[in-house]
């Protein structure tokens, strides 16, 4: 390498040659192998379009189990439709009794809180 000097300590020598050869996959460049003098190194590309997709794709499905999990796991009411009658009397169709509440379906924070019922 040769150096130049300009001026009163001024001393300027040329950096070394660097190649840069891409690598192609078909029509897509998958990276570049960056050629110096003393190292050769790849880099991959990124490809954000198939990475959105992918990120996409997840999300949906994450969404779509969600939607199939409360779906399953939701609770039909106790008892049928209710209807006002003629005269305004109150219609239950199909209706059973409801189940009584015991002491072992308390709510969490009822436990958490040990708290007693006012009966």
């Amino acid at each position: 390498m040769s150096t130049s000097t300009y001026g009163p300590g001024v001393t300027v020598t040329p950096a070394p040659a660097v190649s840069v050869i891409p690598v192609r996959d078909g029509e897509r460049e998958v990276g570049a192998w960056i050629v110096g003098p003393e190292a050769a190194s790849f880099r991959p590309v990124v490809d954000v379009t198939r990475l959105a997709g992918a990120v996409l794709a997840t999300a949906g499905a994450v969404l779509v189990a969600t939607a199939v999990t409360a779906a399953a796991t939701r609770h039909r009411p106790a008892i049928g439709a209710v209807t006002m009658g003629p005269g305004g009397w109150v219609s239950v169709k199909r209706a059973g009794c409801p189940p009584l509440r015991t002491r072992a379906h308390r709510p969490w924070w009822a436990r958490v809180l040990r708290a007693e019922r006012i009966d």
